[in-house]
């Protein structure tokens, strides 16, 4: 009998997307945990980590750990190529475009949170677009869309400035001590 094993060696970077990606996936299991009034609104509290890690890493570190939380999430929550699957990574794809595109903006006037809201409009416009062609292809879907948006700018909101705040006190972490004379 052949036997062969095949070795893949990881690197820093990849351990720590791994590490990035397993609390983006923490996070979504207590986006689950919180009830909501309407189905298919969540706070997307891992959103946060996304964020911080693209202004930490760059665009193609927050895209694996986006990506790899929409995968693993849903293998362990069992829904793995469910709709609920595609939704949620079709609206992680839509939402990555927005974050991509708003790297371009300047930095001075959209931070943290701007960037936050652009992506959950975009991540709720992807879903809303794909239930439409796919799921319900009837425009009744869209007058939640008003609920939707609502939620989007507020979770949104929320959730930049937990990421704005974790990104500014490590930009004060990093400052030096000033010496006392």
């Amino acid at each position: 009998m052949i036997r062969s094993t095949i070795e893949v060696s990881a690197n820093a970077e990849d351990h720590h997307v791994a590490k990035m990606a397993s609390l983006a996936i923490g996070l979504s299991f207590v986006d689950a945990a919180i009830p909501l009034p309407i189905p298919g609104i969540k706070p997307g509290f891992a959103n946060i980590v996304v964020l911080i890690v693209l202004e930490r890493y760059g665009f193609k570190t927050a895209a694996w750990v986006a990506i790899l939380r929409v995968f693993a999430g849903s293998l362990l929550f069992g829904s793995f190529l469910s709709p609920g699957f595609f939704l949620s990574f079709c609206g992680a794809i839509c939402s990555l475009f927005a974050l991509f595109f708003s790297k371009a903006l300047p930095g001075s006037y959209f931070g943290a949170v701007s960037k936050s809201v652009l992506a959950a409009f975009a991540h709720i416009a992807g879903q809303l677009m794909l239930a439409y062609f796919w799921l319900i292809p009837h425009a009744g879907l869209f007058s939640l869309s008003p609920f939707f948006a609502s939620a989007a700018l507020l979770f949104g909101t929320v959730n930049g400035l937990v990421a704005a705040h974790f990104l500014e006190s490590e930009k004060v972490e990093d400052v030096p001590p000033v010496p006392i004379q």
